[in-house]
């Protein structure tokens, strides 16, 4: 049952694949910090690659056919791409399924205040964090500002070396005796977690002066008023780019790897296979790691209305075809593991661990202590994929998410498979899960981008 070690099997045709595949992903990480940014860099990739948005083949009454590729987006924030392949779509679609939302700390609908002659933004986090672990780090901001008259304007302020950043406060350690006496929960806590902006006052200006020379900052440069904070989306993020890590340059440290690393592993494979014989769909989708809530996450009817619209479109929509091709479909949950950290090795069940090196990882079930919340595959289907990753040579391995009564935490699988389709959880082992800064493998990543192409191919 030991599960070889990747890096052993590659020739330096594989190695150069494989640092190709990283030196884009990396590019992909800095330049999709947020869903928003996610889906706009990846409709330009797929627009290169021949996909035209559905919206307007629809418009235009046309119809789909064979090799045609199209793409549905929903708020900007989720994105469906999808092959049509040679067989009838009653008989499936076979799916990747990632999310493209990351944790972090958002800005407040009203946050800018000045105290002590700082200027501050007040936020609320999203997604499970370790709070400490956001303090006294360069962070950037990120996001839209949609304006009263209809217009939206981009903000990126903190990735440009030229760009000045922004930070939470900590308090130093000469004075934090009884800081350091909380727990790791209570360290900092939600409302210490506002942004510091500024200090320098607009001249002339007595009261809130520190505020106000903020005020006239994004006045000048984004013709933004206070108020415009109401209908913003701001996301606070690590500031700087993806890295090389060790010394060996074997791993990949940036920002929102939980799951990027598994969207653009998705996507490229669904660049790679051609003329399916299967309709095949790579699907990411935004607020997986608040619940899949909301118009734009999982549980909402953007993927089963696209769905219908494409079966509209290749011949008359008929609402049992759509039901059959739904129950007929296969996915791959393409969403991160907890990679085995031997520093905190009692977290984990080392036989039932997901290493470094060692290729996708495959969940049959994830969820919490009893199973709670999880999808857990069917065996006949992991049979299947067993097989297929066999025949194609991809190295692959089986994981719980640590100890059974440790923890635990849940992916898109278990709501797809409302449909009855067959659905597994598979893709890359990370650590430091849901840190400002995570870690992957890059013969992982490799690994898993020719396993998501497999299972396009042969499921």
């Amino acid at each position: 049952m030991e599960r070889e070690l990747a890096w052993n099997k590659y020739k330096n045709k594989q190695i150069k694949e494989m640092e190709s595949l990283c030196k884009d992903y990396r590019e992909f990480l800095d330049k999709g910090k947020t869903e928003r940014e996610c889906v706009t860099e990846t409709i330009k990739i797929i627009e290169k690659a021949g996909y035209k948005n559905l919206e307007t083949i629809i418009s235009k009454k046309q119809k789909l056919k064979t090799g045609d590729k199209v793409y549905a987006v929903c708020m900007g924030k989720a994105i469906a791409m999808f092959n049509i392949g040679k067989k009838d779509i009653e008989e499936g679609i076979n799916i990747l399924g990632a999310h493209i939302d990351s944790p972090r700390i958002d800005i407040k609908q009203n946050p800018l205040y000045e105290d002590s002659d700082f200027a501050y933004l007040d936020t609320h986090y999203y997604g499970g964090i370790k709070k400490y672990q956001w303090v006294a780090i360069p962070l950037a901001i990120h996001g839209v500002v949609a304006k009263k008259d209809g217009s939206v304007v981009n903000i990126v302020i903190g990735e440009d070396e030229k760009d000045p950043v922004v930070s939470i406060t900590d308090l130093l350690i000469h004075l934090s005796s009884e800081q350091m006496t909380k727990t790791a929960s209570k360290v900092i806590e939600g409302e210490q977690l506002d942004i510091l902006i500024g200090s320098k006052p607009l001249a002339g200006e007595e009261k809130d002066a520190v505020k106000k020379n903020i005020l006239k900052l994004i006045k000048d440069k984004y013709d933004i008023e206070e108020e415009d904070f109401l209908s913003a989306e701001l996301e606070v993020v690590p500031a700087g780019p993806a890295r090389d890590a060790g010394m060996d340059s074997s791993m990949i440290m940036g920002y929102g790897q939980d799951d990027r690393v598994c969207a653009y592993t998705s996507l490229v494979a669904m660049l790679e296979v051609d003329k399916p014989e299967k309709t095949t769909c790579c699907l990411l989708v935004d607020k997986e790691e608040i619940g899949s809530v909301g118009a734009t996450g999982m549980q909402s009817k953007f993927f089963e209305n696209t769905v219908a619209e494409i079966i509209d479109r290749i011949d008359k929509y008929k609402e049992l075809t759509l039901r059959r091709c739904l129950t007929n479909s296969r996915m791959l949950s393409s969403d991160v593991s907890a990679a085995y950290d031997p520093t905190f090795a009692s977290a984990f069940e080392k036989k039932n661990a997901a290493f470094f090196g060692k290729g996708m990882v495959f969940n049959k079930f994830t969820g919490r202590g009893g199973k709670s919340g999880s999808n857990d595959a069917n065996a006949e289907y992991m049979a299947t994929i067993r097989k297929i990753m066999d025949d194609e040579k991809v190295l692959f391995q089986t994981a719980e998410l640590g100890k059974v009564d440790i923890g635990g935490g849940g992916t898109i699988a278990y709501i797809l498979s409302l449909y009855g389709m067959e659905v597994i959880d598979c893709g890359v082992a990370v650590l430091n899960m849901h840190a400002p800064w995570e870690i992957t493998s890059k013969a992982d990543i490799y690994e898993t981008k020719n396993g998501y192409a497999a299972f396009l191919k042969r499921a």
